[in-house]
């Protein structure tokens, strides 16, 4: 019998991160500093392990490679999907990621970060970097030479329910009191141009990588905008956000009982609020809450959801 593959979560530590995984969600938080939650991960660095059914203790790597007909034996070496929740406490670095053909070449084989934004919450008037103002390559160096970061990043105004589109070669950073789910393909490469000037635990600026930045960033700034399209299944509202190359991504707005089959797609899902059940077309139901994390794989057949929640559902 199918079930869903709910996953563990690995969290990390980060300098700008705080308590809102563990206020928000009821993680249970390794520190008062943990910026990030890698919910549905199969990277090395970070593997999620699946805690029910007959792959319960296996990882999300290991499943990929054991069991590929869950994933409808798909033809990438690696599960190209990463679902992070972001705990931006304090702001984060100024930062850009490479395309996949930059990051296999300088790093390791490693895929490029191409990456979504859903706000989950944020404090009043906050804000994000989003792109720059350099029309050359040349204009973007100076202004980095001169550290003339005010006028060469441009800050966008934010709210709970924004979504943003964040395409590699994007100049970006998100700023204090924002908790964000994010959707990227499965990389951990981040290029840092500007870090405040902060300095680690051990009283160390952190490591910037300015050469490899220059190199990545989309001169000028592409902003792709985000043009959601709603439509109604049921009791469900469908938000469809993005549909790229990389991932497509969608906001499950479940009020009811409401029946959805992707027998040839696995898809991953994320509760962000509420609670409900999910119920399989054998009728095994089983509970569903925020902060919980499953994926849905390939031949699992209809399913129902049932509730009051609301869900972030990507898949490549």
């Amino acid at each position: 019998m199918m079930q869903p593959l709910f996953l563990t979560p690995e969290f990390k530590e980060r300098i700008w991160g705080g308590t809102a995984l563990q206020d928000e969600f009821g993680y249970k938080i390794p520190s008062n500093k943990t910026g990030e939650c890698w919910a549905i991960s199969a990277h090395p660095n970070g593997a999620s392990t699946v805690r029910n059914g007959r792959h319960e203790g296996k990882t999300l790597d290991q499943l990929w490679k054991e069991h590929p007909e869950l994933f409808g034996n798909a033809d990438e070496e690696v599960f190209p999907l990463l679902t992070k929740i972001l705990d931006a406490n304090m702001d984060l670095s100024v930062q850009v990621h490479p395309e996949d053909e930059f990051a296999k070449e300088h790093e390791n084989g490693e895929l490029g970060k191409t990456e979504c934004w859903y706000i989950i919450d944020c404090k009043d008037d906050a804000e994000m970097v989003f792109g720059h103002t350099a029309k050359t390559k040349e204009e973007l160096e100076q202004q980095m030479k001169e550290g003339n970061w005010d006028g060469l990043l441009q800050r966008i105004k934010i709210k709970p329910g924004d979504f943003f589109y964040v395409p590699s070669g994007t100049i970006h950073a998100l700023c204090e009191g924002t908790l964000v789910l994010e959707t990227q393909q499965s990389s951990d490469t981040t290029y840092r141009l500007y870090d405040y000037d902060r300095l680690d635990d051990n009283g160390n600026p952190r490591e910037l990588h300015l050469d490899k930045a220059k190199a990545v960033t989309t001169v000028p700034h592409k902003a792709i905008g985000a043009n959601p399209t709603i439509e109604y299944h049921e009791n469900a509202q469908i938000i469809t956000y993005v549909e790229s190359e990389f991932f497509s991504v969608y906001k499950w707005n479940v009020t009811g009982p409401s029946s959805f089959c992707y027998d040839q797609q696995y898809l991953l899902c994320s509760v962000i609020n509420g609670e409900g059940t999910i119920t399989t077309h054998e009728g095994k139901s089983f509970s569903l809450k925020k902060g919980e994390h499953f994926i849905i794989q390939v031949g699992f057949g209809e399913f129902t959801i049932d509730g009051n929640l609301e869900m972030i559902v990507a898949h490549p």
